[in-house]
């Protein structure tokens, strides 16, 4: 088990070497870096540059820029949304997209980098508001799912979940066998927030059988989980210890690729955000559990409160949050 970062290096004030000496200096030994899929447009798509496709040679660039910071690129999270959208709604460019993902994908594992970590999320997280009030006046996101029954359509009309499953399956069937030939280990994200529909969009991966289904569709190492434990512990199935039977269900199962290691107040339709120790997840507990099942990943912070004079990335409290995933994996592992 072994300790990260995640950045999104287009969308913070920081810049990326900046992140990734912080990263190394607060002792991380992996970074997972992303590209923004958010809805706002004027967010540039960043990790590696292309409109349609990541190219070889921009990918490789990158793992040795990781590396000369003595770090492991991890990870790729994410690409930007004109690369898959019309995979994951079935759109009229649909073949041509996965032709370029295909391509993509080749490409991430050819450039030395082991997994590529992707949502079927065609609008993106939700959240209600950013600046609910919590420990000593600092702010978290939160989610209120009533106030969104009756949000606008995001994508023109309602989606069935028979079609965006149809869609996945497509999809799956097809870009796994290119993977187990490139040797790279694909994971999809849980939608966050973990409701059935949003905007006309069916949120596929919003339980424990949801993801049963998507492993089952490919039984595969390529065909894996991104496994957002804060988006996990979000779900209704994560009540009365749910969490921990999804941890290792999928963990004894090798389905686990990395762990966004954070905490919620509570399983359900509407909740917020919580420092890493004062959610509903017994942490302890689950790293335990990780190392019990053998686990052998990264962990990495996510979505931590604002804190006072913090940064918009959020170096205090990412340094906190990271410092005490750091303590816990030291008594893990004794």
């Amino acid at each position: 088990m072994r300790l990260g970062f995640n950045f999104v290096p287009s969308v913070y004030d920081t810049p990326l070497d900046e992140f990734l000496a912080f990263a190394a200096q607060y002792g991380a030994t992996d970074v997972v870096l992303q590209s923004s899929t958010a809805r706002n447009p004027v967010r540039p798509p960043g990790v590696v540059p292309g409109e349609d496709r990541w190219e070889l040679d921009d990918l490789a660039r990158l793992r040795e820029h990781v590396e000369s910071f003595g770090l492991h690129l991890e990870a790729l999270e994410n690409a930007p949304s004109a690369f898959n959208n019309q995979i994951m709604l079935g759109g009229p460019d649909r073949d041509r997209q996965i032709e370029n993902m295909i391509y993509t994908i080749r490409n991430i594992a050819r450039a030395g980098i082991p997994i590529f970590g992707y949502n079927w999320m065609p609008s993106s997280v939700w959240r209600t508001t950013n600046d609910t009030p919590n420990r000593g006046g600092s702010k978290v996101s939160s989610y209120d799912h009533a106030k969104h029954l009756n949000a606008p359509l995001t994508h023109g009309r309602e989606y069935t979940e028979d079609e965006m499953w149809e869609n996945l399956e497509y999809w799956i069937r097809i870009i796994t066998p290119v993977a187990e030939e490139e040797g790279i280990r694909l994971g999809i994200h849980p939608a966050d927030p973990p409701v059935r529909s949003l905007g006309g969009i069916p949120r596929l991966l919003n339980g424990f059988d949801a993801y049963k289904r998507l492993t089952g569709i490919v039984d595969s190492p390529s065909n894996a989980i991104e496994f957002c434990q804060g988006t996990f512990a979000e779900m209704e199935d994560a009540a009365d210890g749910g969490i921990y039977e999804m941890i290792r269900h999928f963990g004894e199962r090798k389905k686990i690729l990395y762990v966004h290691f954070r905490n919620v107040s509570n399983p359900g339709p509407t909740f917020h955000e919580e420092f890493i120790n004062t959610g509903h997840v017994d942490m302890y507990r689950a790293i335990k559990l990780f190392r019990d099942i053998g686990f052998d990943g990264v962990f990495v912070n996510d979505h931590v409160p604002h804190t006072i004079g913090d940064t918009s990335w959020g170096h205090r409290g990412r340094a906190f949050a990271n410092g005490y995933i750091q303590a816990l994996l030291d008594v893990a592992k004794r």
